[in-house]
């Protein structure tokens, strides 16, 4: 059984990404369940500020270092193994994100542990860790047993939730000094992508429309209907590729993740590429002509009609009922 679990806090300029809080808190469960501590690393020059907002771990180790600053995944494993050496941990866990990819390969190399990708849910099992791992973008679901509770783990975004792993206690702070080699890559600057007009990630309620809207004088219908719901418009690929919304509006695997308390799917077919973006969702319901298609399997509501029918009876019902 490992000694202790290790995360990895996720930082970019600045501020801690959810995936950090989704860790701390699946950790959490994890480590009471096998009754070992939880512990987190934090690297970088502004690492320090954030210590005290990861409250979920018991301790936090902070390796103050400008090198590590959206360092190189080399140098990032080298500097974690260190801080997991001294923990004593003997599971870690990382964000599956662009900021820490190829990070847990390279550290699973260095540690002789092994490394589970892409994992979608965590277990004890006695003093073993069962891992749920998503495969082919997730059309395979395969469980892992890592008979010790060792090894690196890469956490799939959004498989959890962050609210879970926040909390106001204050943890125990100790600072870490880390020998790190000049990296061969280094990080200039950040430039930030255009913004698009509305931020679907932030939106409580989501329309979204797939091949089924048929045109883009359609898309009007949506958007009429999600100004009374007080909500956004979002989309499905095709609907992107055909230049009919903008890419800040697309939903799945190559779009955005979103985990709005509604999402409505237009004639949405509900493949696994877009299915990973809004599986989060608290409440989905889904409206298509195909009574097999894939987005009944887990939407919490189907109807099977046709979406153009059904967005203006909606529009009206809820006008109605405003009014």
């Amino acid at each position: 059984m490992a000694n202790t679990i290790l995360i990895l806090a996720e930082q970019l300029r600045g501020s801690l990404s959810d995936i950090t809080f989704e860790m701390l808190g699946e950790g959490r469960k994890l480590a009471n369940a096998l009754g070992v501590p939880l512990y987190a690393a934090l690297l970088g020059s502004e690492a320090a500020s954030l210590a005290a907002k990861l409250g979920a771990a018991d301790k936090v180790f902070v390796v103050d270092n400008a090198s590590l600053n959206m360092a190189p995944a080399n140098t990032t494993a080298a500097a974690l193994k260190a801080v997991m050496d001294q923990a004593q941990a003997g599971l870690v866990l990382i964000g599956g994100t662009n900021v820490s990819m190829g990070v847990g390969a390279v550290l699973s190399a260095k540690a002789n542990l092994p490394f589970v990708n892409y994992c979608r849910a965590i277990r004890a099992d006695g003093g073993a860790v069962v891992l749920t791992s998503q495969l082919f973008g997730g059309k395979i679901l395969t469980d892992v047993k890592l008979t010790d509770g060792k090894g690196i783990v890469s956490v799939y975004p959004g498989a959890f939730q962050a609210d879970a792993g926040k909390s106001d206690k204050t943890p125990a702070i100790e600072k870490v000094e880390v020998s790190v080699e000049a990296p061969k890559v280094t990080f200039k600057k950040y430039i930030e992508p255009e913004t698009g007009d509305v931020d679907i990630t932030k939106q409580n309620v989501l329309i979204a429309v797939g091949r089924g809207i048929q045109d883009k004088g359609n898309v009007e219908l949506a958007e009429e209907l999600a100004a009374t719901l007080g909500g956004a418009v979002c989309a499905s690929r095709p609907v992107i590729d055909q230049g009919w919304l903008p890419l800040s509006r697309q939903v799945g695997k190559s779009g955005m993740t979103v985990k709005p308390r509604l999402y409505l799917a237009l004639g949405i077919s509900g493949a696994p590429e877009h299915w990973e973006g809004m599986q989060g969702s608290q409440c989905i319901v889904a409206v298509n002509t195909d009574p097999k298609a894939p987005i009944f399997d887990g939407a919490h509501y189907g109807i099977v009609g046709d979406a153009l029918e059904f967005i203006p009876l909606l529009t009206d019902k809820v006008k109605a009922r405003k009014g």
